[in-house]
C-alpha cells in the first residue's frame, strides 16, 4: 500500500504512523545512545516514538509518542525563530547560513571565519543565537520554556536539571567555543551565565507530541497557535530553509535525500520535521549514527515521505 500524495486533503496520518513502527520494530541496528553525555548513555536504543500534527492541533503518534526525552539541539530551532522574531535580519552579521561539513562541535573553522558560525545549528552558531537572545530577554532558556508550554499546551513541560549538570560538568568543548568567539567580539555574555542559559537550554525534556505541536508555526509561515505571528512568512521560510541545508549537522545532505523535509535533529534521538502549510513531526529513538542522527528517526522519516509523498521537492 503506497498512500499518495493526491489524497492528501483526506489523509489519516494513523494508519501511515502505525506502518512506520510495525516496519522499524524490525529493523535491526538501531545505533548508539550519546555516551559522552552520561545523562544520555542509559537511554534504551529500542525506544521509539512518533507524532504527526496538523495546523488545527490535532495529534497522531504511535509508540513512545508521548514519553518525554532530551530535546537537546531540537531546542537550537526555537531560540533562532525567538531571536530572529526580535532583530531581524541582523541576526546574520553575528552567524552564517551555511552548511559546515564538519561536526557539530568543531572549532576548526571560527579561526577561518573570524569567530563568526556557519550556521545557527552547528553548537558554535547556536551559541551565538542564545547569547544574543539573552541580551535580549534577560532569561533565553526561560524564554524558550515558556514558548514551547505554550505551543505544545503542555504547562508541565520544563528543564531537566540531572542533564543540565552533566552537560556542565563535561562541556569544555562549548566552552572553549564560546570564548574563542568572544575574543572576536561575537559573544556579549560572559561565558558562564551563557553555558548556563545553554545547558539548560539543551536540557529541556519534551514528547513527540510536544514537539511536533510546537513546530506548527513553523508549518503555518509563522503564526503561532493563538494565531498571533511570530515571524513574517520570509522569516519563516528562511528558518525552514537552514533546517533544510544545516538542520542534520554534517548529514544534511543525505538528510535532504532521503527524507525531503526541513528538519532538525538531537543528540537525544529526537528529530523534527516540517511540511509546509500542511504539518509537522517529530520521532525519536536515542540510538544515533555516527554524525549524531537517531538511526530509526531518519528511517522512519523516509518512510513517512516515501509513504504520503508528502515532502518539499
Amino acid at each position: 500500500m503506497v498512500i499518495m500524495a493526491a489524497s492528501t486533503s483526506s489523509l489519516t496520518f494513523q494508519p501511515v504512523l502505525e506502518r512506520i513502527a510495525e516496519e522499524i520494530g524490525r529493523t535491526p541496528g538501531r545505533g548508539r545512545p550519546a555516551d559522552y553525555i552520561p545523562a544520555l548513555a542509559a537511554c534504551d536504543p529500542r525506544s521509539f516514538g512518533m507524532a504527526v500534527a496538523e495546523l488545527d492541533g490535532t495529534v497522531y503518534g504511535v509508540g513512545d509518542w508521548r514519553e518525554p526525552f532530551s530535546t537537546q539541539s531540537i531546542t537550537k530551532v526555537f531560540t533562532l525563530a525567538l531571536d530572529l522574531a526580535r532583530e531581524g535580519d541582523e541576526l546574520w552579521e553575528h552567524v552564517g547560513r551555511e552548511p559546515s561539513g564538519n561536526p557539530f562541535n568543531s572549532l576548526i573553522q571560527l579561526e577561518y571565519e573570524n569567530g563568526i558560525p556557519r550556521n545557527p545549528f552547528i553548537n558554535a552558531g547556536a551559541l551565538v543565537v542564545t547569547d544574543r537572545l539573552q541580551t535580549r530577554t534577560g532569561d533565553a532558556a526561560g524564554g524558550l520554556r515558556d514558548f514551547l508550554r505554550a505551543e505544545s499546551g503542555n504547562p508541565t513541560l520544563d528543564f531537566d536539571q540531572d542533564v543540565a549538570a552533566s552537560e556542565s560538568t563535561h562541556g569544555d568543548r562549548n566552552a572553549a567555543l564560546a570564548h574563542f568567539m568572544a575574543s572576536y567580539g561575537n559573544i556579549d555574555n560572559p561565558v558562564p551565565d551563557l553555558l548556563d542559559q545553554y545547558f539548560r537550554q539543551c536540557s529541556i525534556k519534551a514528547s513527540c507530541a510536544d514537539l511536533a505541536l510546537a513546530t506548527t508555526f513553523l508549518a503555518r509561515h509563522g503564526v503561532r497557535a493563538d494565531g498571533t505571528r511570530l515571524l513574517t512568512r520570509s522569516q519563516a521560510k528562511q528558518v525552514n530553509a537552514v533546517m533544510l541545508t544545516c538542520g542534520t549537522y554534517d548529514a544534511a545532505g543525505d538528510f535532504a535525500y532521503r527524507v525531503g523535509l526541513p528538519g532538525k535533529s538531537g543528540v537525544g534521538g529526537g528529530i523534527i520535521a516540517v511540511v509546509p502549510g500542511r504539518c509537522t513531526l517529530c520521532v525519536w529513538s536515542p540510538g544515533l549514527d555516527e554524525r549524531g542522527n537517531s538511526v530509526a528517526g531518519v528511517a522512519a522519516l523516509d518512510r513517512f515521505t516515501t509513504l504520503t509523498g508528502l515532502s518539499v521537492f
